[in-house]
C-alpha cells in the first residue's frame, strides 16, 4: 500500500493502487456494473485480485507533485492499453468507452476511498467505546466530501496530443520528454485551478491555461504555433484537433468551431506575454496570472 509521498515503479504501481481502490482489479464491461457498485458505493471486496487485465511496464510510476493547491500523485502508465484500461475504470464507471488519441491524460477528482472511511471508523470506535453510534458519525464524516475522496492524475506515454515529433519540429527523444513534462503540468494545472478558481469554469479556457503552463514548463516559455498544434486550429479555422473534445456537440459544426479558432489564435499573443512574465516565479505563476486574465476570453 503506498503513502503519501512514496514514490513507486513497475508493476508495484497498479498493484499498490489496487490496495486503495479495489475497482481496478475489474475488467471494463456490462458484466463488472454490479461489482462495481458494490466496491465503489458500499466498499465492498472485489470479487477477484488479479490485475492480468494489464500489461504493466517497468517504466510505469507513481510520484507526488507539489502545486500551490497541495500535493496530488500522478500516475504514469507506459502502455497506452493500460492508461485507457485505468481511465475506463476509475472515470467511465468501468464502462469500455473508447477513449480519444488525442487525450493523453486524465485528472480524476472525487474518487472515494474506503481506506480512509475505514481509518476512520477503526479511530472513532476506539475513542467512544465499540457502543458509539457509528452510522451517525459516518453520515456526518461522508457530508464532507474532502474526508474520504481524492484527487488522481494519470498520464500516458507518447508525443502530446498526438503531434508527431516532426510536426513539433524536434528529435523523437527530444519530443517525448517535453511531451511528459506538458502532459504532467497541464494535469496539475487542472488540479490547481480547480481548487483555486473554482468559479471560472469553462472548459476550453481551462485547456488553453493548462497547456500555457505545461509547454513554459517543457520550454522556459509558451510557443503560441505549438499550441495551435495542439487544438487543431490557424489563423482562420477548425483543422482537426483536440479543441472539438472541449465543446459541447451542438457547437460542434465547422462555421463555430471555425469562429472558435479565430477567437483562439487572437488572444494567444496576450497569453504569451503574460507568460513571459512569470519567467522565474515558479512552474505554476502562468496558470494563476492567467486566471487573472480570464476577462480577455470572456469579452464578445
Amino acid at each position: 500500500m503506498y503513502t503519501e509521498k512514496t514514490a513507486l515503479r513497475g508493476a508495484e504501481v497498479l498493484s499498490s493502487l489496487a490496495q486503495i481502490y479495489p475497482q481496478l482489479y475489474l475488467s471494463p464491461g456490462p458484466e463488472s456494473a454490479e461489482a462495481y457498485r458494490r466496491i465503489v458505493l458500499q466498499g465492498q471486496e472485489a470479487p477477484s485480485r488479479s490485475l492480468a487485465h494489464f500489461s504493466t511496464h517497468p517504466e510505469d510510476s507513481l510520484v507526488w507533485e507539489k502545486t500551490p493547491a497541495g500535493v496530488v500523485p500522478v500516475i504514469t502508465l507506459t502502455a497506452r492499453e493500460d492508461f485507457e484500461l485505468f481511465v475506463q475504470i476509475m472515470a467511465h464507471r468501468c464502462s469500455p468507452v473508447p477513449i480519444p488519441r488525442t487525450q493523453g491524460a486524465s485528472t480524476l477528482d472525487g474518487v472515494i476511498n474506503w481506506t480512509k472511511i475505514r481509518a476512520h471508523k477503526e479511530e472513532y470506535l476506539l475513542a467512544n467505546g465499540p457502543e458509539a453510534d457509528w452510522e451517525r458519525e459516518f453520515e456526518r464524516f461522508t457530508a464532507d466530501k474532502a474526508n474520504y475522496t481524492d484527487a488522481l492524475i494519470v498520464l500516458s506515454v507518447g508525443p502530446y496530443s498526438a503531434v508527431s515529433a516532426e510536426k513539433a519540429g524536434m528529435p523523437e527523444g527530444e519530443w517525448l520528454s517535453a511531451s511528459h513534462t506538458i502532459r504532467k503540468i497541464h494535469e496539475c494545472t487542472h488540479f490547481l485551478c480547480r481548487r483555486l478558481f473554482p468559479e471560472l469554469k469553462d472548459a476550453v479556457w481551462d485547456e488553453l491555461v493548462a497547456d500555457a503552463t505545461g509547454i513554459a514548463a517543457a520550454f522556459g516559455r509558451f510557443d503560441p504555433a505549438l499550441e495551435e498544434l495542439f487544438l487543431g486550429i490557424d489563423a482562420t479555422a477548425y483543422t482537426g484537433g483536440r479543441l472539438g473534445n472541449y465543446v459541447e456537440e451542438e457547437d460542434r459544426r465547422q462555421e463555430r468551431l471555425d469562429a472558435l479558432a479565430r477567437k483562439i489564435h487572437g488572444i494567444l499573443p496576450r497569453m504569451a506575454a503574460v507568460v513571459d512574465g512569470c519567467r522565474g516565479k515558479g512552474i505554476y505563476e502562468p496558470a494563476i496570472r492567467l486566471e487573472e486574465e480570464i476577462g480577455c476570453w470572456k469579452q464578445p
